[in-house]
């Protein structure tokens, strides 16, 4: 049954909803913008709207696995490291889809739906910070990785479980690697600005 959960978690993570939203749309969004399949590429080439809707259901790819195999599993303590493993593996979903020959998003909203099953509360956190970095720098990308590369030390200073913080760290460590493309132009000035038009 573990092994079934984690798997299907895998598949769900990997269902493209940005593909899906765009294609509803006339759009393939792997020919526009940055050509990423995120809420944030949506967003920028389809509208706030559909970027919205591909930003929940792709929240809902991380939060949702994690509440079912919890459902399944109880709430024993070894089936802990189970439930944490199926957010792990639907990020890895989000991000090596094998619908998509393995060329996925960047995990963040998939990665928030997780977060958003650990700890509410450090969300709102993550959130502000976000809204704050984004506000000010115009960056999304530096937003969501200061955002997400914070949130194992909320769960820290909550007391958070060594293994919930674990299951953070590595989800966040994630989203740094599949964010090299952006931390460089970031360093070089490069990246592209909500703030510019």
């Amino acid at each position: 049954m573990e092994i079934v959960l984690l798997l299907c978690s895998y598949l769900v993570g990997a269902i493209p909803f940005g593909l899906v939203v765009g294609k509803m749309a006339g759009v393939d969004v792997r020919q526009h913008g940055s050509k990423n399949i995120g809420a944030t590429n949506v967003s920028r080439t389809l509208g706030k709207k559909l970027g919205a809707v591909t930003l929940i259901l792709d929240v809902c790819k991380g939060f949702i696995p994690m509440a079912v195999a919890s459902s399944v599993l109880g709430t024993e303590p070894s089936s802990a490291i189970v439930v944490y493993g199926c957010g792990i593996m639907s990020v890895l979903g989000h991000m090596f889809p094998v619908y998509l020959g393995f060329k996925g998003g960047k995990g963040v909203a998939t990665g928030l739906g997780v977060f958003l099953y650990l700890s509410p509360l450090a969300i709102l956190i993550s959130l502000v910070i976000f809204v704050a970095v984004v506000a000010v720098s115009g960056y999304v990308s530096a937003g969501s990785l200061l955002a997400s590369g914070l949130f194992p030390l909320w769960l820290y200073l909550f007391n958070g479980s060594r293994l919930i913080i674990i299951c953070a760290a590595v989800i966040a460590g994630l989203i740094w690697v599949k964010h090299h493309e952006n931390i460089g132009r970031l360093l070089r000035g490069e990246e592209k600005s909500w703030k510019k038009k």
